[in-house]
């Protein structure tokens, strides 16, 4: 079974890449995953070289000239010597290198180019952190930073954020429900509009009709409580908002297809990953109902469309319960198609797993419901005594 270890370049960095990569090798994993391109961040790094990591947004490589001549956005600069001889590294110990990549989540490049942000429908740009997939120099810039983490010669681009991002405010002492939370985050920027519209979309009246039912929740209207369906937003927001909703997949698919090529050009692979079991068991290992292939259309993601386009998936299952592990990964594979590689990215300590048997039975659950491949995330953020309940893990 395949199998990596997530991995900062601030690991790298502050342990050297050869204590780093004899660690992970020694766990039995057959690669490492790391951030070749991320996001900024504040992280407790219980080993790292300092106990609190501070990361900014940047690319971790020099980028080929050639491939961002003429665009406007370009990768922001991180540690340019980060993948220096760590691909020949990796080869010593018949490691395999893949280069995660973190695509539309850039709040650099969204301050320097607000405009390349999404816009809510009340026409604010409020998250100047999430790039718009339906913006066409930022579609460029996916393309082009795809190409360039692929000419690192590794043997795959895991592409995160290549996606609408949901609407996560850091303060709201407004009891906003998930349905508007959902529509809040909604981006009516111009070339959303404009894509919905060629797809027969009124998009006019979507956005209105999403502004109408926030703003009352604003005015103290009660707050539409239980899960996000297509048949309760049907219900609350009317058919409008639902066209609108699967217009943006329409975007997602189109640029993800963009991506894939690129990288397949390149001499490499790209693994997709959505964050919706992220957005659903993230902060306690707790999934909200509703698995994360079926709920992924709430990101503009069209697991079925992209299975055939993209071949391989990467699946956050960031649960306690093994039976939700494979729950997850089984709806994935049934959503992209058989024939796909799954890979199930499990967390082997606090808040999902509290001992190694229970990292072991998810990691089973994984394998058993048909997943090619299991990671784990993340070596910087995880103590090493729950680092070495990995082995176990694999030892399937």
């Amino acid at each position: 079974m395949d199998s990596s270890v997530y991995a900062f370049v601030e690991d790298l960095r502050g342990e050297g890449v050869e204590r780093v990569l004899d660690r992970i090798s020694a766990y039995g994993v057959r690669g490492v995953t790391v951030g070749a391109v991320h996001h900024a961040s504040r992280d407790v790094t219980p080993h790292g070289l300092s106990r609190l990591t501070i990361r900014h947004d940047g690319a971790h490589f020099t980028p080929p000239p050639d491939l961002f001549a003429g665009l406007r956005l370009a990768p922001v600069p991180g540690y340019q010597d980060a993948f220096d001889g760590l691909r020949e590294a990796c080869a010593q110990r018949s490691m395999k290198l893949h280069g995660w990549t973190v695509f539309l989540r850039n709040a650099t490049l969204g301050m320097k180019h607000p405009d390349v942000t999404v816009r809510d429908c009340f026409g604010d740009r409020g998250s100047l952190t999430d790039l718009c997939p339906a913006h066409p120099d930022v579609r460029e810039y996916a393309v082009a930073l795809a190409r360039a983490v692929a000419r690192l010669g590794v043997d795959s681009v895991v592409a995160e954020s290549l996606h609408f991002r949901p609407l996560r405010p850091q303060r709201s002492f407004v009891p906003l429900g998930p349905m508007d939370t959902y529509l809040f985050g909604l981006c009516f920027c111009d070339y959303c509009m404009r894509r919905a519209t060629d797809l027969g979309v009124n998009a006019d009246v979507a956005r209105d009709e999403c502004a109408r039912i926030v703003g009352g929740v604003f005015d103290g209207d009660p707050a539409a409580q239980g899960e996000v369906t297509r048949a309760a937003l049907t219900a609350y927001a009317g058919p409008e908002v639902v066209a609108y909703a699967r217009a943006r997949s329409e975007t997602v698919t189109t640029l993800v297809s963009e991506v894939a090529s690129a990288v397949a050009d390149e001499g490499s692979k790209l693994v997709f990953i959505d964050s919706t079991g992220a957005v659903k068991g993230y902060t306690d290992g707790l999934p909200t109902p509703g698995l994360a292939a079926h709920d992924a259309w709430q990101l503009g993601v069209d697991l079925v469309a992209l299975g055939d386009l993209v071949p391989a998936f990467g699946v956050l299952a960031y649960a306690r319960d093994a039976a939700r592990v494979a729950d997850d990964v089984g709806a994935y594979l049934r959503s992209v198609g058989k024939d796909r590689e799954v890979r199930a990215v499990l967390r082997p300590g606090h808040p999902d797993s509290d001992s190694a048997d229970r990292l072991v039975a998810k990691a089973r659950g994984a394998k058993a419901a048909g997943a090619l491949a299991v990671d784990f995330y993340a070596y910087g953020l995880a103590p090493h005594p729950v680092l070495d309940r990995i082995p176990a893990a694999l030892d399937l």
